[in-house]
């Protein structure tokens, strides 16, 4: 296993944002145990492990055989890379976000993701990840990420956004799909993750995750107390190295 680096040598001063409405929601930290343990409250649920990190992310991208629009690469193959001396520095990096991720309990899983797929079946109402949507579970957990290269997620407030199926426009759409019989409408909606989706408001501000920092997101789950983090995937100009668990 690659030995733990030193996580304090990747901070950086603290990420620019441009909405007052994010700081209310995001809280920074400055190393792994506090990104695991710092409980999501106060309307805080997304918290970030800011870093800086040295190392040819892109080097990786470029030596892995990609098959797939979403090709996983497990810590085998990330071993069997060669690579430069920058490239085997982000390799080392991985390794450890990995080890410390998995020791934590998580299942990380590194991903080079060309684009993912679109959702064509309903195209007023699309529920793929380049939507602006929250994760959901059946159990207390957390969504954690990192973006290493490529285009990294966005957040967007809480506040600046309207769940899609309130929309009175969309909602029409949808009992029109569904039949127009309201019993068994809510069922269909859940089943169909349409009410995990949201619509940005008018002057709405998506805040990115940036490249090279963890993040912590809060999700939707049973008897929650805390507003699930609405994100989306970018929209890709390049290929992405991202982990996510």
């Amino acid at each position: 296993m690659a030995g733990f680096i030193n996580q304090k040598a990747f901070i950086r001063k603290p990420i620019m944002i441009d909405s007052p409405q994010i700081e209310q929601q995001i809280q920074r930290v400055t190393n792994f145990q506090e990104l695991v343990s710092t409980p999501f409250n106060a309307g805080i649920n997304a918290i970030g492990l800011i870093r800086n990190l040295m190392g040819d992310f892109a080097e990786i991208v470029s030596k892995v055989e990609l098959n797939k629009n979403i090709t996983v690469i497990d810590e085998e193959l990330l071993r069997e890379l060669t690579l430069s001396e920058q490239g085997n520095l982000a390799r080392e990096i991985i390794l450890n976000d990995l080890q410390l991720l998995t020791a934590h309990g998580a299942a990380p899983v590194l991903n080079v993701v060309k684009s993912y797929e679109r959702d064509e079946d309903y195209p007023f109402f699309p529920t793929d990840v380049y939507s602006f949507h929250v994760d959901r579970s059946t159990v207390p957990t957390d969504t954690i990420l990192c973006t290493y290269y490529g285009a990294p997620t966005e957040i967007v407030p809480n506040s600046a956004v309207v769940q899609k199926i309130l929309i009175p426009e969309i909602r029409h759409e949808l009992k029109k799909l569904y039949g127009n019989d309201d019993e068994g409408f809510d069922d269909f909606l859940t089943e169909n993750f349409f009410d995990l989706h949201y619509q940005t408001k008018p002057n709405a501000l998506p805040f990115s995750l940036g490249i090279g920092h963890i993040w912590r997101l809060a999700i939707d789950y049973p008897e929650s107390k805390i507003l699930p983090c609405i994100h989306r995937a970018p929209k890709e100009k390049t290929k992405r190295l991202l982990l996510i668990c």
